[in-house]
């Protein structure tokens, strides 16, 4: 494994620091990452000559978010057809990397298939690498295209269900830039609306244990000038209580069959709670995120985090020299047992609307997402 950290500079807005890149320079193609654990604090960039430092960036959530995990699948079975490495291990490797989000493996697989076909009609390994990278670099290109259109689908439905403007919007985890090769999903939508004059206020969940909402929406929406306010997760209750919440909008890691969403944990009680005060529950994500073969939320892998994320607290933008993982403050007793899931699942029927490029699903059925799939490969084929 080889990878370096490199400072970016001080100046760069959002829009000029991609959280994934891929560049050639003269001692070999690279992967560039925005290592999304040291922000707010601090703008560096993670360079990966190889899968299995990809594959740690993964793991540690340096690169994360389901599209973007997608994209850097694919980029990271280009990498190493390009730098000669076994290809087939380095797919296995990255599929793996994080079992619930349903976007890795489907990027993974794009780029890897798009190898082999290389190989099986007589290309040698180069022009088969050519091939790899040129299938992740399509899903790029389609993944930020399918965020201008989430966006567009989500705030037309947002006027639809809330006429008037003003919409003061509920977000969970984190669904901008930093998981796309766009503007995101959720966020994209929320930043839609607030370019549109029609966005009254963003409240950001903090979002445990790694605290995306607090590190990274609310470092988006402040370089976007959006009116936010962040909150504890446990207090989100009572902005529902006092009607100070119009619309929720999250993302989602993977999407059942049926309509259950995997999201980022404390997802699903957001969902009861708008249930329970009558507010659209609104779900954007691509229609890559949706898997066929998953038929219902029982059946989803839903991934465990380790305990000390939980027990003890952590500065993650702040490396310290020498500390190992688990090397925190501790408040909780020694050998306390911690139950820390990273996602929950949301059952379809508390889900007003699943948003996607393709247009929206409502009421959520396992036909009408039967539908919207079927229209986006016709849609990709022709």
């Amino acid at each position: 494994m080889a990878d370096q950290y490199a400072d970016s500079g001080d100046d760069k807005r959002p829009t000029e620091i991609p959280a994934l890149r891929w560049e050639e320079p003269p001692e070999g193609p690279v992967l560039v990452l925005l290592d999304q654990t040291r922000l707010p604090a601090e703008e560096v960039e993670l360079v990966c000559t190889d899968a299995p430092a990809l594959v740690e960036a993964i793991r540690s959530l340096a690169v994360r978010g389901a599209p973007l995990l997608g994209i850097a699948g694919a980029y990271g079975v280009a990498l190493a057809a390009v730098r000669g490495y076994d290809v087939d291990d380095a797919a296995a490797a990255l599929e793996s990397a994080r079992p619930t989000a349903v976007n890795l493996a489907v990027g993974v697989r794009r780029a890897h298939t798009a190898y082999q076909a290389a190989l099986t009609g007589g290309g040698d390994a180069r022009q088969a690498a050519g091939a790899a990278l040129a299938a992740a670099r399509r899903l790029h290109r389609e993944d930020a295209e399918a965020s201008t259109r989430m966006a567009g689908h989500g705030l037309a439905l947002l006027d639809e269900l809330l006429p008037g403007g003003g919409h003061r919007i509920l977000t969970h985890c984190n669904t901008g830039s930093l998981v796309s090769g766009g503007e995101g999903t959720a966020f994209a939508v929320a930043l839609a609306a607030h370019r549109a004059g029609r966005l009254r206020r963003l409240w950001v969940d903090e979002t445990r244990p790694l605290l995306q909402g607090a590190r990274l929406t609310a470092y988006e929406a402040a370089r976007s000038g959006m009116a936010y306010t962040l909150l504890t997760d446990n207090a989100a209750g009572s902005l529902f209580a006092a009607g100070e919440v119009d619309a929720v909008l999250v993302g989602a890691d993977r999407i059942a069959a049926d309509g259950s969403v995997a999201n980022k944990v404390g997802s699903y009680p957001l969902a009861v709670l708008a249930r329970y005060h009558h507010v659209p529950f609104i779900v954007v994500a691509p229609v890559t995120t949706v898997d066929p073969g998953t038929p219902d939320g029982a059946s989803i892998e839903v991934e465990q985090r380790p305990g000390h994320e939980v027990t003890e607290v952590t500065a993650p933008q702040v490396p310290v020299a020498g500390m190992e993982a688990g090397g925190g403050i501790p408040v909780a007793p020694l050998g306390t047992q911690a139950y820390n899931p990273a996602f929950d699942v949301t059952p379809p029927e508390l889900v007003t609307a699943i948003v996607t490029e393709e247009g929206a699903v409502s009421p959520v059925t396992t036909e009408a997402l039967a539908t919207l799939c079927a229209r986006s490969r016709q849609v990709t084929i022709s």
